[in-house]
């Protein structure tokens, strides 16, 4: 079985931390992290993870305008994005990402079990099941 690529882009670096290891644990992903838009980007291009998890209010440049830029790229623009916040609720983030089709998003705190049940609505075989 082929490993999925996750990246995470999120400032706060424990988060990062406790992603990279949760996931990685399950033997299904490779986790990879960057703590602001600019290396997230970079690494986007890059590496091309089947999915990106993308906070929202991050220093240098915020997940919306990184999301923007990951879409406006011929090599990134297919790449799920999934935002991650402490806003709770969609009307919180009516504002974010909407112009750009980022609709998805998963709050914080996060539990180990939210992320792989988040990256499961994309990869439906990972769970045998379809979408």
């Amino acid at each position: 079985m082929d490993k999925k690529k996750i990246l995470l882009i999120d400032d706060e670096e424990d988060f990062g931390f406790f992603v990279k290891l949760n996931l990685e644990r399950t033997g299904k992903y490779q986790v990879f992290t960057a703590t602001d838009g600019i290396e997230g980007i970079r690494l986007a291009k890059q590496l091309k993870p089947d999915l990106i998890f993308l906070d929202i209010v991050m220093p240098k440049m915020d997940g919306s305008r990184v999301a923007e830029i990951l879409r406006g790229d011929e090599s990134t623009k297919n790449i799920p994005c999934v935002f991650v916040t402490a806003m709770i609720g969609y009307n919180n983030l009516a504002g974010y990402g909407g112009e750009i089709g980022e609709r998805d998003f998963i709050t914080k705190p996060v539990i180990s079990e939210n992320l792989i049940e988040k990256i499961e609505q994309y990869f439906p075989a990972e769970k045998g099941s379809r979408r």
